[in-house]
């Protein structure tokens, strides 16, 4: 193998792969990224079986070839040479010379046939959708999903694909995202998958805000995502995911217009004054008026009050203040629906996308609560 690119080219494809090589891998070859040069292209792999990244960038290519290279040592040296032009050369000993203009480094690598096989979805069935969508549906409902439950497949995002459409689900059992937008597919295509939020998270990153298209690939394991120059491919997590729409309200019995940013602030300020113990915040909604109250033996106590579109009986509630302020955190609009039925059952908020967030109560006491109530199962 014999190839010659721009240093600038080969940061930006080490950028993009680099999270992908465990700190501390179970096998020295995943410790390792493949580099191949192929039709013109400096393609560049790495994964650690769960996950699995392909970057490629334009290189003039003076012999075609692969070699595995120990992933860390290589991306410090290309970080650190000077030269905007980096020649590549893979000897028949597993060894690559790097070479830029009178420096020569040589690096011991292995074999690319102990590189494991990357994954194909070619015949898998798949969608379209464009880089910022996809982008705005995990990071919507992936802040609600589970970290180490033992209900593993809390700990991802649902996608869900009926038709034309495509619905994304995130809970811990204590709140929940639900979102759906149309994407570009066959009318027959459905299917259920569980994404893992390292897959999300990785995911992502790859994105960015255009409105690009993005191909995304599913089979029973696996899903694939095809972003310009790079293909992410992960195992998706096994098991059945909850029904949530049991837990979602649908007859509300009171509906009411909430200033989202004002909420926030305010659900900040109480929150100072909840512990370990107490971690909850009373809501009292009264004829135009939202007041919150805490207290606590460890901290002390704190009432604000804001003025809230809400008529009719007092109602009392309790929620987790920093629930509610990433689901706010997570809604748009200058305001946002806050819908209720009692003080025992779920909360919903909306706004103007097609999103809904679920967040569930605690118990009342005179001024605090101490568990949930209720919870996704």
């Amino acid at each position: 193998m014999k190839v010659v690119l721009t240093k600038v080219e080969l940061v930006n494809v080490i950028g993009k792969i680099q999270s992908i090589v465990p700190a501390r891998p179970s096998s020295p070859i995943l410790g390792h990224v493949l580099l191949e040069a192929i039709d013109g292209n400096l393609i560049v792999s790495a994964t650690d079986l769960s996950v699995t990244m392909r970057c490629s960038t334009p290189a003039t290519i003076i012999e075609e070839g692969s070699i595995a290279l120990p992933a860390r040592k290589f991306f410090q040296l290309v970080r650190e040479l000077t030269a905007q032009q980096i020649k590549i050369s893979a000897t028949s000993n597993n060894c690559a010379e790097i070479t830029t203009g009178t420096s020569v480094f040589k690096i011991h690598g292995m074999n690319r046939a102990d590189f494991p096989h990357l994954p194909d979805l070619s015949g898998a069935a798949g969608f379209s959708i464009t880089s910022i969508t996809l982008k705005d549906m995990l990071t919507r409902t992936a802040f609600c999903a589970a970290r180490e439950d033992s209900r593993y497949t809390l700990n991802g995002v649902q996608l869900q694909i009926l038709g034309q459409k495509a619905t994304f689900i995130g809970t811990d059992g204590k709140k929940l995202a639900k979102i759906s937008t149309g994407v570009t597919c066959e009318p027959m295509t459905h299917g259920q998958y569980v994404l893992s939020l390292k897959a999300v998270d990785e995911i992502c990153k790859l994105l960015d805000d255009s409105n690009n298209p993005v191909h995304v690939l599913v089979s029973q394991d696996k899903i694939s995502i095809e972003s310009a120059s790079t293909t992410f491919t992960a195992k998706l997590l096994a098991g059945q995911y909850p029904d949530v729409e049991k837990v979602i309200p649908t007859k509300l019995n009171m509906q009411f217009l909430i200033h989202r940013d004002e909420l926030m602030s305010l659900l900040r300020q109480v929150s100072l004054f909840t512990s370990e113990t107490s971690n909850s915040v009373r809501f009292s909604f009264e004829t135009g008026q939202l007041h919150l109250s805490v207290m606590s033996a460890e901290v002390g106590e704190g009432r604000v009050s804001m003025p809230v579109d809400f008529a009719g009986e007092r109602l009392d509630i309790a929620f987790n203040p920093h629930f509610l302020i990433d689901i706010l955190r997570h809604s748009k609009d200058e305001t946002v629906l806050f819908g209720l039925i009692d003080s025992h059952n779920p909360g919903l908020v909306t706004d103007s996308s097609y999103a809904l967030f679920v967040i569930m109560p605690m118990r009342l006491n005179e001024l605090t609560h101490d568990k949930e109530s209720a919870t996704v199962s």
